[in-house]
């Protein structure tokens, strides 16, 4: 079955809202396994919305529409297409009702137009909105499903998930499942990660390969579709062990993970805390750190050391270290890091300094990194890495190497 959506109304064409509705259905619809082949976007207009609904019927099995259910005169989706099918829009008592009720609670005063919200195609399903006024509605006429769901996200989300795609899928009586999984890379480019693992993409068919590139992070999603899910999981397991095989010291994590969701964890699980020394960073891997809850008992402290005399007055960097190697050392990550460690009694101490740039700093260019880590009872370890990027890049790459690097030498020791 092949979907193909189309996104009502002029805001869009503006450019005055984006269109994260059709990311949202696509994606679920992908994990059905649901074709989606077309996006279409159409403003407020009966004409203009006809001709891309006579063009989505000649290539699609299903037809979903956001937007234009509203009460105003320019929200004209149901009623293009109760006109162009055939059909006629009549009164839904629950969704009337629904509307009475909000209105009698907000004691907001109800006009005519509202009853419009209610109305519905004749024989179709009608999809119930808990969260704002107009329902959705499916629409089987033996040739091919239509969907109508409301335009705003809060109201079209819940619906779609709790409603629409049960609806669809019962109409569709689909026996295979799809699963996915996703894995996630760092410190790899794309096409280097796509590279090393072409020829397994080529010869697989099920499950399927697909690279992405997030910000930053590289992924591979792995999508298999079997009557069993349990089957459906060993195929993505047997998959996904022959790429580990190939590119497994850069992955960390899987589906919507980040690196600093996956550092918390193993922090969590080892009972570890962790203390900071930012440079370059200015603070921000103990913002991200934080922003994650539960960090309370993981994050002991941390100092934004920008100057030189930061690093020595506060983080007690030595005057010889900085006069003989400078900020922008090996030397001085390693101190950083260490010091942080005692000073806020904990069991890491983490730091980043550098050059975000646009200038040199020391004669180093633009995006010269040195992140050092200093765990209790081990040897202080200081990466060098060489970034690009815009200064915001650049802080926020090196706040990611940090995690990684981190995650790498906690994922050692317990190996060891």
């Amino acid at each position: 079955m092949n979907a193909e959506i189309i996104a009502v109304g002029s805001e869009l064409l503006l450019g005055q809202i984006v269109n994260t509705n059709a990311r949202f259905i696509s994606k679920h619809l992908a994990d059905a396994g649901i074709n989606v082949f077309y996006h279409s976007v159409v403003g407020d207009n009966p004409g203009r919305l006809k001709s891309v609904l006579e063009v989505a019927e000649r290539r699609s099995n299903i037809i979903i529409f956001t937007g234009g259910l509203g009460p105003t005169k320019d929200d004209l989706t149901k009623e293009t297409i109760a006109a162009h099918i055939g059909t006629e829009l009549v009164l839904d008592d629950d969704a009337f009702r629904w509307i009475e009720e909000f209105y009698a609670k907000t004691g907001m005063e109800m006009t005519e137009n509202n009853r419009k919200q209610a109305l519905v195609l004749k024989g179709s399903q009608v999809l119930k909105n808990e969260h704002g006024m107009a329902p959705g509605m499916l629409l089987d006429t033996g040739k091919r499903i239509y969907m109508l769901l409301p335009g705003p996200p809060k109201e079209m989300e819940p619906m779609f998930s709790k409603y629409a795609l049960p609806a669809l899928l019962s109409k569709l009586n689909m026996q295979e499942k799809l699963v996915s999984r996703v894995i996630r890379f760092f410190g790899i480019s794309e096409a280097l990660l796509e590279a090393k693992v072409q020829d397994i993409i080529d010869q697989q068919s099920n499950p399927t390969i697909a690279p992405l590139a997030a910000e930053w992070d590289v992924t591979l999603r792995l999508t298999a579709k079997h009557s069993s899910i349990e089957t459906a999981l060993q195929l993505i397991d047997e998959t996904e062990k022959l790429i580990l095989e190939r590119v497994g010291e850069y992955k960390y994590g899987y589906d919507d993970t980040s690196l600093m969701k996956e550092l918390t964890k193993v922090l969590k699980q080892n009972g570890l805390t962790i203390s900071c020394a930012e440079s370059l960073t200015g603070g921000l891997f103990q913002q991200e750190l934080t922003s994650i809850p539960g960090t309370t008992d993981i994050l002991k402290g941390g100092v934004v050391c920008y100057t030189r005399e930061s690093k020595e007055k506060v983080l007690l960097v030595q005057k010889e270290t900085i006069d003989k190697e400078g900020v922008v050392s090996e030397a001085c990550a390693s101190e950083l890091a260490e010091n942080a460690a005692k000073i806020f009694q904990s069991d890491i101490g983490i730091s980043f300094t550098g050059v975000a740039g646009p200038e040199e700093l020391e004669g180093k260019p633009a995006g010269t990194v040195f992140i050092g880590i200093s765990i209790k009872g081990r040897p202080t370890l200081v990466k060098k890495v060489n970034l690009a990027g815009t200064r915001d890049a650049i802080r926020t790459q090196t706040v990611k190497h940090g995690c990684f690097y981190l995650l790498k030498l906690l994922s050692e020791s317990q190996s060891a």
